[in-house]
C-alpha cells in the first residue's frame, strides 16, 4: 500500500490537516507517501485575497476544529487585502523542495505551510524557499535558484495534471493505493485515529 496526499500550500484546511498527516507518517514509516500540489488558486482564482471574503471566517473555523494557528505575521501579510495567493508559484516552490529531498515530502509540505501561516511569508518570493530550505537542512541557494528556473513551472503543471487524473476536486485529499484500487481515506479534515481506522479497515478487507 502507498498513500497519495493532494494539497495546496495556500489551503487553510491543509494547514489544519498537517498534524494528522505527520502523525500517520510517523506511525507508518515504511508506508510510501506521494505529495502532490493540487492548484487551488490558479487561473481566474488567482486574485487578491479580499476577493475571497470567506477566508477569515474559514480560518476561525479551521482553528476551532483542528487547533491550527494563524499567526500575527500572517494576519499582517493579508491585512490590506491585496495579497495574491498564487498556487502555481507555491506548487513550483514545493516541487523544488520535494526534488531536493523526495523522501521528506510530507515534512517539506508542512514546512511550506508554516512559512505562510506562521512566518507570514509570501510563497511567490524566492527568499521564502531560501528560508524553508535553510530551516530544513537543504541547500538554500540551490533551492532558491531552482524556484526561478523554468523547470519548476513544468513540475507544477505536472502536479496539477496528476491531481486531475486522480479525480481530486478539493483539498486536502488523502488517498490510499492498494493494488489496482485507489480509495479516499480523508477529505478536508480527519483526526489521526479516524485515518488509522480507515487504513486498518482497508488493509483488513484486502488481506
Amino acid at each position: 500500500m502507498r498513500l497519495i496526499y493532494v494539497f495546496d500550500a495556500y489551503c487553510g484546511w491543509c494547514h489544519g490537516f498537517s498534524p494528522t498527516l505527520s502523525e500517520i507518517t510517523a506511525n507508518h514509516p515504511d508506508l510510501p507517501v506521494e505529495v502532490v500540489s493540487g492548484g487551488l488558486f490558479v487561473g481566474s482564482r488567482r486574485l487578491p485575497i479580499r476577493e475571497f471574503g470567506y477566508v477569515q471566517g474559514a480560518n476561525a473555523n479551521i482553528h476551532e476544529v483542528t487547533g491550527a494557528e494563524f499567526s500575527d505575521a500572517y494576519e499582517r501579510l493579508i491585512a490590506d487585502g491585496s495579497f495574491v495567493m498564487d498556487s502555481e508559484a507555491a506548487a513550483r516552490g514545493f516541487a523544488v523542495l520535494r526534488a531536493a529531498a523526495p523522501e521528506r515530502a510530507v515534512e517539506l509540505a508542512t514546512a511550506l505551510q508554516h512559512a505562510f501561516y506562521i512566518d507570514g511569508r509570501s510563497l511567490s518570493d524566492p527568499d521564502t524557499y531560501r528560508a524553508v530550505a535553510a530551516r530544513t537542512g537543504l541547500d538554500a541557494e540551490t533551492v532558491a535558484a531552482a524556484f526561478t528556473d523554468p523547470g519548476s513551472s513544468a513540475a507544477a503543471a505536472a502536479d496539477f495534471r496528476r491531481a486531475a487524473r486522480l479525480g481530486v476536486t478539493g483539498f486536502p485529499t488523502l488517498l490510499a493505493v492498494h493494488g489496482d484500487e485507489t480509495t479516499p481515506i480523508a477529505y478536508g479534515q480527519a483526526a489521526p485515529a479516524q485515518v488509522e481506522a480507515r487504513l486498518a479497515a482497508l488493509t483488513g478487507s484486502r488481506s
